[in-house]
């Protein structure tokens, strides 16, 4: 018998499965519908607001094989790869275990040459406020002239800690905590199911 963590099982795989963070939501989707997509965007929010779900949703969003949309099929090889962690193409680093300046140069390294499978090649770094000045240094002249087919998916507990030139490079979203009657009203659809 498998047996699965419920916060992975139920994990929200495209936006319209996400509870809360309707903000950040409709101009994400907005943004995606209307081809109106920026080259860097930072998430932030306490500890399990869901800046990585969001980010790795939007990832899908972005490189789904039916085209740049709000809504992911979910069944093409690029969104299934996505899910699964194994994208060639959505390279995630956790900037906790990574604040060398030498890391983040191996990471950068190749950002000019195209995705192998995908339509954007997409970074994701979670706990960005972590990486040393250094770091900040070698990923500001990224952000400052990234190629076209290059996306930045910035995360942060800790956005005061970033350099203002970072900050005022990405578009910023701020994910809330979830008022606790929205907890209980999921958690009772999650255990519906589970029933």
């Amino acid at each position: 018998m498998s047996y699965q963590v419920l916060a992975r099982k139920w994990r929200p795989k495209s936006f319209r499965e996400m509870v809360g963070q309707e903000h950040v939501l409709q101009a994400l989707v907005n943004a995606l519908d209307h081809d109106r997509l920026h080259h860097a965007y930072l998430f932030t929010g306490t500890r399990g607001v869901g800046k990585t779900t969001i980010a790795r949703i939007l990832a899908k969003c972005l490189n789904c094989e039916t085209g740049v949309s709000s809504e992911p099929c979910g069944q093409c090889s690029s969104c299934l790869e996505i899910a699964e962690g194994r994208s060639v193409d959505l390279l995630e680093v956790d900037a906790a275990s990574r604040t060398k300046v030498e890391d983040t140069r191996d990471l950068l390294e190749n950002v000019q040459y195209a995705p192998t499978r995908s339509r954007y090649k997409v970074y994701l770094i979670d706990e960005v406020h972590m990486l040393s000045g250094h770091s900040f240094n070698a990923l500001l002249k990224t952000l400052e002239e990234p190629p076209p087919h290059v996306k930045f998916l910035l995360a942060t507990t800790d956005p005061q800690k970033l350099p203002v030139t970072i900050l005022s490079r990405c578009l910023q979203f701020n994910l809330k905590n979830m008022p606790p009657e929205q907890i209980v009203g999921h958690l009772r659809h999650v255990l519906g199911q589970e029933m």
